[in-house]
């Protein structure tokens, strides 16, 4: 493997992301352009209620206005398209938790034409769809089924990464189109309650599902000292279990974010109690910032992996199911 082989197989995949949480500014737009970056899921709402996501999504279509030589909204996969051939990053507006939909299914539709493409089920607890990973799961509510149903009707995909393993099943068993776990881990490699046991990962794949693999180091076999081998070692173990062609990538990237960020994140509805301690946190080496994104390419066939299952596992997977999903 040499550097101009993985170098030029990187410019010519589609490179796609299933989950960033970043600090939003042209400093990180521009690492995104760096790395390469086709498209990504870009976590515009975790316990914000509908006010907030609203006020959140103002400051991404401002940032859209304000940086549109990098980043450009999508809405459909041809938008993916477009994001590549014109050299610009993707950007599909993405919830990490149900709130937003607050107890209006009415809202499901309003945010898919605001270009809202991904929306987790719940995110650590229990909300009024259904159960976090965080504490004891009482599966979907008929609520949840309702939502589940009206996701599917307007083209937004369910997604399970934070979400506890009965509501999980229950939406996999519910919904008409693929749902995913957008930034996992597998528990075979590291047992942790955020990690997705091979049963779990089985079961979503054989009912059509996609998983993107997370490199979250917390969550990694190796924590804080892991490096882009143990990822690529993690996708491989996915890929073993699901299959080639159902799984994808989603970092988690956390770029530019304070302590006070994930403290807000690791308690309950960003204030209450805390549900779990990350500790230090850094991403693994050789893909610190979004800007080493190629080193994932090289990494991959240093690992012996084919040109084809590199361009399936860095995007190709994830823009296939999210046609689908989106209905185009």
């Amino acid at each position: 493997m040499n550097t101009d082989q993985a170098l030029a197989l990187h410019k010519s995949s589609t490179i796609f992301d299933g989950l960033v949480i970043a600090k939003w500014n042209r400093d990180l737009f521009e690492d995104m352009a760096k790395g390469g970056l086709t498209a990504a899921n870009c976590t515009v709402s975790v316990w914000e209620g509908f006010k907030d996501t609203i006020d959140n999504i103002t400051e991404f279509n401002q940032f859209f206005c304000d940086n549109s030589d990098l980043i450009m909204p999508v809405h459909t996969t041809a938008d993916i398209a477009k994001a590549k051939e014109q050299g610009k990053t993707g950007i599909i507006l993405g919830f990490q938790n149900a709130n937003a939909f607050e107890d209006k299914i009415g809202y499901v539709e309003i945010f898919k034409k605001l270009g809202v493409g991904i929306v987790q089920m719940a995110y650590n607890t229990q909300n009024l769809v259904g159960t976090g990973c965080y504490e004891r799961d009482g599966g979907l509510s008929g609520f949840g089924l309702e939502i589940v149903a009206e996701m599917n009707r307007v083209g937004i995909m369910c997604d399970l990464s934070h979400v506890g393993p009965k509501t999980s099943e229950e939406v996999i068993l519910a919904s008409t189109k693929p749902v995913c776990y957008s930034h996992c881990l597998p528990y075979g490699l590291k047992e942790h309650p955020r990690n997705k046991k091979d049963e779990e990962l089985r079961f979503i794949a054989e009912h059509g599902g996609f998983i993107g693999v997370t490199m979250f180091a917390p969550f990694l076999k190796n924590g804080i000292d892991s490096t882009v081998d143990d990822y690529v070692e993690a996708i491989d173990y996915v890929i073993n279990i699901a299959g080639e062609d159902c799984v994808g990538i989603g970092t988690d990237f956390t770029q530019g974010h304070d302590q006070a960020f994930f403290d807000m994140l690791t308690h309950d509805k960003g204030y209450a109690r805390n549900l779990t301690n990350f500790g230090t946190i850094i991403n693994p080496e050789g893909i610190r910032t979004l800007g080493e994104f190629p080193n994932l390419t090289a990494t991959m066939l240093k690992h012996g992996w084919s040109e084809s299952k590199i361009k399936k596992i860095m995007g190709e997977n994830w823009v296939r199911v999210l046609k689908d999903v989106w209905g185009e």
